[in-house]
């Protein structure tokens, strides 16, 4: 039969140059990507085991078929539209349309995201509309839904620090989860002081 709950895990192909340019502007692009797929590992990790969900990872440029993703655990897609927003509505239109009843999205640059916390997630929306993870940095990390909602991917800053405040305006009357507020890793001050990334950083101390 089945699984109701659908994870969706956006990802930027991890290519030199091309993804956590912000963090790269400080540790280099070398270190950007080595610390991107780093991160990639640990959102597999998270997601392998979740139960009664299915995952699919959408990318940002182009499908890879043979990469870190399982292809017998994880349906791949291309990200379609022209803003963040945009992409996040086709990719909940798809998955409703699919039939799924709760629908989560993630990023895949997350460290302190866990699978509990995604199952927490998906629990939630058993008694909620809508599920909300709030970044550090004004963003979200997670949102869940039962229905589509469009209004949450119009009219945002996306990569800004008032999507998370905008969205709740959006959400106002409605059921929301909030879950807790964790540390999204853009820039180099969100991992400085993190033990599991100074191997990635040593070139910074010479």
């Amino acid at each position: 039969m089945k699984p109701k709950n659908l994870l969706l895990i956006f990802t930027r192909n991890p290519e030199l140059g091309k993804c956590k340019t912000r963090l790269a502007a400080s540790v280099g692009d070398h270190a950007a990507l080595q610390i991107y797929i780093f991160l990639l590992k640990h959102t597999i990790n998270i997601t392998q085991g979740l139960r009664n969900t299915d995952l699919e990872v959408y990318y940002s440029d182009n499908v890879l078929e043979d990469d870190l993703w399982d292809n017998a655990t994880c349906a791949k897609r291309l990200q379609q539209g022209k803003d963040l927003g945009e992409r996040m509505a086709y990719a909940f239109r798809m998955g409703f349309h699919s039939g799924y009843e709760r629908i989560v999205i993630i990023g895949s640059d997350m460290y302190d995201l866990s699978g509990t916390d995604i199952e927490n997630a998906f629990a939630a929306l058993d008694e909620n509309e809508f599920v909300l993870g709030p970044a550090s940095d004004g963003g979200y990390y997670l949102l869940g839904m039962k229905t589509l909602y469009e209004e949450l991917f119009k009219d945002k800053e996306w990569g800004g620090d008032k999507v998370f405040s905008d969205t709740m305006r959006n959400l106002e009357g409605r059921k929301v989860a909030l879950m807790e507020t964790k540390n999204d890793i853009d820039v180099y001050k969100d991992i400085a002081d993190i033990d599991v990334f100074k191997p990635f950083i040593t070139h910074l101390k010479k």
